[in-house]
Formats: C-alpha cells, structure tokens, sequence
C-alpha cells in the first residue's frame, strides 16, 4: 500500500477531535428536556410510505462514513483532511441550530405495521434515537460528505464504479430516512442545502485544479 502522505499519522488523526464534541454535544441535547419545538413535517410527508427495507441502508451510513475515513488516511491525507473539515462543519453546525431552533417530527407511527427483523431494528432505532433534533439531517449531511470524499480521493480516480456505487448508497441513504419516518422532506432538503454550501468552500481548489487540468 502506497501513502499519498508521509507525514505522520497523529498529525492527521488531529483533524478528528471534531467528533467526540459533537457527540458531546449530541447526547447533551437529546437528553436536555424540550417542552415544545418546531414540528418539521409538511403535508407531503404523509404521503410517503412507511417501508422497513430502508432501514438496510439507513444503518449502512455508519460503515460507510469510518470506512470511507480509513480509506482516506492511509490512501490520501489530503482528502481525508477535506473529509473531515466537511464532517466537522457539517456536524458542529447541524448542533448549534438545535440548540438555537428546538425541532422535531410527528411522523412516527405509533403501531408499526408489521412483525418482522427489521421492524424490530427500525423500533430498537426510535428506542435509542429521539424525535427531535431532526432539522437538518446528519444521515443526509454525512452521505453527501462520503460522496463527496469519495469522488475527491486520488487513489480513486480511475474506480468509476466504486465512485457511482458510492453515490447511489448515499442517494438510498437519503431516502431511507423518508421512508422508515426517521427525517421529513424538509430535514433532506435542509441535509442538502447546508452540504452544498460547506462543500462549495471545502471542495473548491480541487475542482479548480482539475478543471485547470483538463483544459490545459
């Protein structure tokens, strides 16, 4: 295995104190008592139909964020440092507007339709996970963010299938959090939004760069 970095790896490992704040931050915030909040859900909403197969992709998103991470630091430095500024923005921000705007979502049914494995999971997640702090999206954020990274390695320029495939995983996860009632359209839409705007600045030279390179 070749290193795109020989620098060494503690001096990159930094780039991820980042993630025990935000779970900090997290834990604190689901625990901290909320009287009322913003209910994020649209009428749109309840058209969508529960579905307990997305949950299948929905806890992908977990091994694919450390997968994607590992990868990075041992395969290209560079793009593991923008990976984890992406996730870091995109996380540390997602905390403070629950904190500043208290949100959640009414969707959850109060029976699941059906007795199976995978009810049992999306239930064990409602257990473990609240129904707040929804606005936007981490799971939204943090596919985009792989995706992303994905597409910035190096090392992966010539692995065209493994860059669509990645997509594609984000793309279900995105879609998973609609259909197992975890996230409303408004939760993705702002997921989107929010990892559009931290990505324009994180990703810029590199798409400059190669730009530059094709056309010179």
């Amino acid at each position: 295995m070749r290193f795109s970095d020989r620098s060494p790896l503690w001096e990159d490992l930094k780039y991820t104190l980042w993630l025990p704040l935000y779970l900090l931050l997290f834990l604190a915030l689901e625990r901290m008592p909320m009287d009322s909040y913003w209910a994020t859900q649209l009428p749109v909403d309840a058209r969508i139909p529960f579905c307990e197969w997305f949950v299948i992709p929905y806890c992908l998103w977990y091994p694919l964020l450390a997968a994607v991470g590992l990868y990075l630091l041992f395969r290209d430095r560079a793009a593991f440092r923008r990976y984890m500024l992406f996730l870091g923005t995109a996380f540390l921000l997602s905390a403070l507007l629950w904190f500043l705007i208290p949100n959640g979502q009414d969707l959850r049914p109060a029976v699941l339709p059906r007795e199976n494995f995978l009810t049992a999971l999306v239930a064990g997640l409602y257990h473990i996970d609240t129904n707040t702090n929804v606005f936007p999206s981490v799971h939204v954020l943090g596919s985009v963010g792989a995706a992303l990274a994905v597409w910035d390695c190096g090392a992966l320029k010539r692995r065209q299938a493994l860059r669509a495939g990645a997509a594609v995983l984000a793309a279900l996860i995105c879609l998973s959090t609609l259909l197992i009632k975890q996230h409303t359209v408004l939760d993705v839409a702002g997921g989107l939004l929010l990892g559009g705007m931290i990505a324009r600045p994180v990703y810029r030279h590199t798409l400059e760069s190669r730009i530059s390179r094709k056309l010179a």
